[in-house]
């Protein structure tokens, strides 16, 4: 959804950008290239391991340090990153939720179906992995994560099949739960029992990374962090981050913070659906920060 982050934030010459979620840089590539001559953008990104090649994927499209550098931070914590970078507040932010396309497609990093170790952490250097969060959480605890995290309709018999013995890898979690489904709810469709088994994984995920605390604090320093006039764009994945930032923008508006929110979602193309099943997702909100 590049061209609708684009006509979302408006990004001009002169301007100071930032990306709270650089990942493989590309909304930061096309914003940079509306900001020349004159401006920057900062991107900041809490995993230490993609950060350097999507850095080095931006310097050889030439953008050099005087106008593009990269920040190892989680964006719970904007006004102090940007007050590391001697920033007050910027005309333009975006943050494209959830994991990006590389950790996904990378089997060491848990996040898929793919086989590997069930570990599901953005900075591998900090917190607990996937599966030590199972076995330290009883089941009712469980059930919880997985109604509040992902609306889980079969939470209860999910957090069972996972306390029955410990899981270890990406490959037996997903096993558990969809032969587990299966066994115990035979006219489940096969198409449900495959929405559960995601669900599994992404309220595992938002708990190991504590993604909902995080963009809780994103959008309470939001308002502060842009300027006034400032635009900024975030894009969710799922239920429990839209309605977050849904709220938080009418309620900014409504408070006057805001000078005009997105009245709607938007949605990517049915071209982009179609050339990539992880837009189908995706949804875009944006708030403009009163003068």
């Amino acid at each position: 959804m590049v061209e609708e982050v684009l006509r979302c934030l408006r990004p001009i010459a002169g301007q100071v950008a930032i990306d709270c979620t650089l990942g493989g840089g590309g909304h930061a590539q096309a914003i940079l290239e509306h900001l020349q001559p004159g401006g920057r953008l900062i991107g900041f990104d809490s995993d230490p391991l993609e950060l350097p090649r999507t850095e080095a994927r931006l310097r050889a499209a030439g953008f050099g340090a005087d106008v593009f550098v990269t920040r190892h931070g989680n964006f719970a914590r904007l006004p102090e990153l940007l007050a590391a970078e001697g920033l007050a507040a910027a005309d333009v932010i975006v943050a494209d939720l959830g994991v990006s396309s590389m950790q996904v497609d990378d089997p060491a990093r848990g996040f898929s179906y793919l086989p590997g170790p069930l570990d599901m952490r953005m900075n591998p250097s900090e917190g607990e992995p996937a599966w030590q969060l199972l076995d330290r959480l009883d089941e009712e605890a469980l059930a919880a994560l997985l109604t509040e995290n992902a609306d889980e309709p079969h939470a209860g018999l999910i957090a069972g099949l996972l306390k029955q013995k410990p899981i270890k890898t990406t490959h037996a979690l997903e096993r558990f739960v969809r032969l587990g489904l299966n066994k115990a709810l035979p006219n489940l469709e096969k198409a449900e029992v495959k929405m559960s088994v995601r669900r599994t994984f992404q309220a595992i995920r938002i708990t190991v990374n504590n993604e909902f605390s995080a963009l809780d604090a994103l959008l309470r320093s939001l308002p502060q962090c842009l300027a006034p006039g400032g635009r900024a764009a975030i894009l969710t994945f799922h239920s429990g981050e839209d309605r977050r930032v849904k709220k938080a923008f009418q309620a900014g508006a409504r408070a006057g913070v805001y000078a005009d929110v997105a009245s709607a979602v938007i949605r990517s193309t049915k071209e982009e659906t179609f050339s990539n099943r992880r837009a189908a997702a995706a949804k875009l909100r944006w708030a403009v920060r009163a003068i």
